[in-house]
């Protein structure tokens, strides 16, 4: 009996597979009794923020609501509360809007089936492919800015991935993923691994990559990225930072606060108003009919 001799693309996973069995992160979402509910919490925690800064965060949450129904059934304002200054805040409301639905749709139990996740509120196409591939052990693409930068170097030979495109970047790792359901759940948070270690976006660790020897990138003498880019949002002084500090007042209140309180945390009246509103109408904040303002105690209105 003959064997077909590999291919690229079986030397690429074997080489990230293996590099990722020596030196993958201890992380409690990667452990086999996680479960689906813990695999889709950190990786909403985790989209646009580290993971020293979610760990803390993640281990708290799963301790208050370690299922779905234990979310759903407490108000949505403490979701808000409990996600402290991980920011983005609308992905703790989108949280517990899953959470409801997981409860009401499947019985309390995340879904195994693709349809099902992206069907979810707050689940779109990376998140949905995470659960099933990391939690269920699927054969899908797994596609966030770490394994785009990474596939965009290794294999095109370009220095960045570019603007995102869903369509696009799951065309790009599709071919690279083992045939083997298990084995390509694995090979794709180990080429999202890698990239976050290694092929990082500033300082990449060319010399302790393996996959140097047969990166396009590489073997073209790194030239510098000259596509199209999307800039990076600032923070000092804008909206976000003002939203975020009236969200710091509420939360840290266990009462409803008085208007000068949220007031007092910025001097620019038309701005602060501004924030305010934009919270109240993303459904991160309660006007109440005396004046003061709580964080939800309800589900904001569809």
């Amino acid at each position: 009996m003959t064997t077909s001799p590999a291919t690229a693309e079986d030397r690429f996973a074997e080489t990230v597979l293996a590099w990722y069995a020596a030196n993958a992160r201890d992380l409690p979402w990667r452990q086999p009794e996680a479960g689906a509910w813990a695999v889709l919490v950190s990786e909403i925690m985790l989209q646009q923020t580290p993971v020293t800064r979610v760990l803390p965060a993640y281990l708290a949450w799963l301790q208050r609501w370690p299922t779905p129904a234990a979310l759903a059934a407490d108000a949505p304002g403490e979701a808000v509360r409990a996600w402290g200054r991980l920011g983005y805040p609308r992905r703790a409301l989108r949280l517990h809007d899953c959470a409801r639905a997981v409860v009401e749709r499947h019985g309390g139990e995340v879904p195994e089936d693709l349809d099902h996740l992206l069907a979810l509120p707050g689940v779109g196409a990376y998140t949905a492919r995470a659960v099933a591939s990391f939690a269920y052990g699927q054969r899908h693409p797994v596609v966030d800015t770490n394994v785009r930068r990474l596939v965009a170097r290794a294999v095109t030979g370009d220095g960045d991935a570019g603007p995102p495109s869903t369509i696009r970047d799951l065309a790009a790792i599709e071919p690279l993923l083992p045939a083997e359901p298990a084995v390509a759940a694995r090979f794709a948070v180990a080429v999202m691994e890698l990239g976050a270690l290694v092929c990082t976006a500033r300082t990449p660790r060319c010399g302790d990559c393996p996959l140097a020897g047969m990166c396009a990138w590489r073997l073209d003498g790194c030239p510098p990225y000259t596509g199209p880019t999307k800039r990076p949002q600032g923070y000092a002084g804008t909206d976000r930072q003002v939203r975020g500090l009236l969200l710091a007042v509420l939360r840290d209140s266990d009462d409803p606060v008085e208007q000068p309180q949220l007031d007092a945390v910025w001097p620019d009246a038309a701005q602060r108003a501004r924030a305010l509103d934009g919270l109240v109408v993303d459904g991160l904040v309660d006007p109440l009919p005396d004046g003061r303002f709580a964080l939800p105690s309800r589900p904001p209105e569809a």
